[in-house]
């Protein structure tokens, strides 16, 4: 396509006014095609619970109340609070997502530019000599010379059909993605190092209950081996003890490799090589539930969730992208300009005589690709399609998290008071044995009864409490973590 002529009394200056001009036009007059996104509605529902076990119910939790950004706080533990701080500074999965974010910020940035023209500029100086038989090069006849040219051009593609205003908004939904993955990232790694903290302090205390019943049944095997020495029991009593005694030893290094195995968790999760672990402990005897937890309006939790806003960019990209597909498949406008100067000389580069300049218009249409555009927008409707259906099933799933913690709740408060109640009263059950064994009211095998009994009791109690603790961390982590209250 040839070039268009223009009026020789339009000067190089106007030209690239008339070119930004036509720019301004199109970016301000011009139409999108493809649909508008529009972010779907909260869900129509009024609790997690069903009726018959709503939040109602729940004694500890209080409804539509804000999420702290720092929940993890509210267990007053100073321990777990420094945990979280290391791994909120080292952990490399955070530092990666963090890093990500940048990388789609800066790529949304640098999309935007695709909006505006381009211009280059060039400078180039050539020595040539040039053969006396043609016609020489320069008006001068000179045939060895030194040629100066300067040069500015300018292009646009004028976005008439809005399909590169599609595409920034694609890449700025997909910059939105990144930063709730981000988010999420971060939500995911405070609960994770809360929960190993809390895991850590119950197999602790796991370790010491199991250490200690270790001890009180060598103290009952002294007691029935002094006895057998007086006749007062049979052999079978103290191989029946001894027994018991390696049962209970056996139960302990499990218990000590999930121990060892959590410690090497939770400095991963701080960045920290398994030989350097942080050297915080969390206690469970000092962890405190707050008076009331939070829980969410059902219609706030769609707004929350990072994973639920990720899902909801992610939707919005490939909206965008329907409208990319459909004005690849219509006319584009492009528009160029060009000035600049050619003299032998580097200070006569812009003289009257030197200066050059030119404008060219161009317009293209796809006739036949194939099929190609056709059947690729038809897959940017599949991908819409696909992306909606995801989205619905990340909203599914989150309203399950918290309808699974709330009934976890209200199971731990229930399972706490009868785990403690047994504990109670098996432990006052084995002080009565060992008193009846030394006065040789009873036998063996009732004291074994009786330290089984309180062993079991007081694992059950020790992991029912580190249960409600895991349970109302996983609550902060349902309900979002309240990273909108951070910022």
């Amino acid at each position: 396509m040839s070039k268009p002529t223009l009026d020789p009394k339009i000067g190089p200056s106007r030209a690239l006014k008339g070119l930004a001009g036509a720019a301004l036009v199109a970016l301000t007059a011009g139409c999108a095609v493809g649909p508008d996104f529009h972010r779907p509605a909260a869900p129509a529902v009024s609790g997690y619970l069903p009726p018959s076990a709503g939040e109602a119910a729940l004694d500890d939790v209080r409804v539509g109340a804000q999420v702290s950004a720092e929940w993890w706080t509210l267990f007053k533990s100073p321990a777990l609070n420094a945990l979280v701080a290391q791994a909120l500074k080292a952990n490399p999965d955070l530092q990666a997502a963090r890093a990500a974010l940048r990388a789609a910020q800066e790529t949304y940035l640098a999309q935007r530019g695709a909006l505006l023209p381009t211009v280059d500029a060039s400078y180039n100086v050539t020595r040539e000599q040039a053969s006396a038989t043609p016609a020489p090069p320069l008006t001068s006849s000179v045939n060895l010379f030194t040629l100066h040219t300067a040069q500015l051009n300018i292009g646009y593609t004028l976005d008439v059909f809005g399909g590169i205003r599609r595409q920034t908004e694609s890449v700025k939904a997909q910059a939105e993605q990144q930063r709730y993955e981000t988010e999420a990232a971060y939500l995911t790694l405070t609960t994770n190092v809360v929960a190993a903290a809390i895991q850590e302090a119950s197999l602790r205390d796991q370790v010491e209950a199991t250490q200690a019943i270790i001890g009180s049944d060598r103290q009952v095997l002294a007691i029935i081996r002094r006895q057998f020495e007086l006749g007062q029991v049979a052999r079978a009593d103290v191989v029946a003890q001894e027994a018991l005694v390696a049962q209970a030893e056996q139960t302990l290094p499990p218990l000590e490799k999930q121990l060892a195995l959590q410690r090497d968790l939770i400095a991963d999760l701080t960045g920290r090589f398994p030989s350097d672990a942080p050297a915080e402990r969390v206690d469970l005897a000092t962890l405190a539930l707050p008076d009331s937890l939070p829980l969410s309006l059902p219609s706030d939790l769609v707004n929350q969730r990072p994973d639920i806003r990720a899902a909801e960019a992610n939707l919005h990209a490939a909206s965008a992208l329907i409208g990319v597909a459909v004005a690849n498949r219509l006319p584009s406008l492009t528009l160029s300009a060009n000035a600049g100067g050619a003299a032998t000389r580097f200070a006569d580069l812009f003289n009257a005589g030197n200066r050059f300049w030119g404008l060219a218009a161009g317009v293209s249409q796809p006739i036949f690709e194939g099929g190609a555009l056709l059947h690729r927008q038809r897959a940017a409707v599949a991908a819409f399609d696909q992306a909606g259906a995801q989205y619905r099933s990340t909203v599914l799933a989150a309203f399950q998290n918290v309808a699974d913690t709330l009934q976890a709740l209200q199971a731990d408060a229930r399972g706490l008071d009868a785990a403690t109640t047994a504990q109670i009263r098996t432990d006052e059950s084995l002080t009565i044995a060992r008193r009846q064994l030394e006065l040789g009211q009873v036998t063996g095998v009732t004291v074994r009864l009786a330290e089984q009994a309180s062993a079991s009791a007081r694992v059950a109690r020790v992991q029912a409490a580190a249960s409600r603790f895991a349970d109302a961390t996983a609550l902060f982590q349902a309900l979002g973590g309240g990273w909108w209250n951070r910022h």
